[in-house]
């Protein structure tokens, strides 16, 4: 008797999400968003308090603006890869500038979205990017 147990798609329901952006209010919003939505949000201003929580807490994937002040998404997205590879990495660029998007993909990111973007649109892009971390965690915990 087949069951209609999908872990992918129960996976992306439990995705663990960060959202890291330097202006409160565009995180307040997005946040109160995806959390109607059901995904499992935290935020932070700004890259050095993301990297802090990262310490603190297991996300699965990080939405990440590329234009910050200190550290930008592009620096942030490097550090992150190098000390978790396996969380994925969504960038929102605000400039319409697609260069930094393609520059955040060689870096390692999953996707890009341009700013302002439809929610909807972005809870897409997250759940295929939870979708690849949780095979991302399977490959190495297979591996292990």
């Amino acid at each position: 008797m087949k069951s209609d147990h999908n872990p992918v798609l129960e996976a992306a329901l439990k995705i663990k999400l960060l959202l890291v952006d330097d202006e409160p209010e565009f995180l307040e919003t997005l946040e109160k968003h995806l959390r109607r939505r059901k995904i499992n949000t935290s935020v932070a201003e700004g890259c050095k308090v993301a990297l802090d929580i990262l310490e603190e807490q297991a996300i699965d994937v990080i939405v990440m603006d590329v234009s910050m002040p200190e550290i930008d998404g592009l620096q942030c997205l490097k550090k992150v890869k190098e000390k978790w590879p396996l969380i994925e990495v969504v960038i929102l660029t605000g400039h319409a500038s697609v260069k930094s998007g393609i520059e955040g993909m060689q870096g390692g990111a999953f996707d890009y979205c341009i700013k302002p973007i439809e929610t909807q649109e972005l809870v897409e892009k997250i759940e295929l990017a939870g979708q690849k971390a949780l095979i991302n965690k399977q490959k190495a915990d297979a591996e292990s």
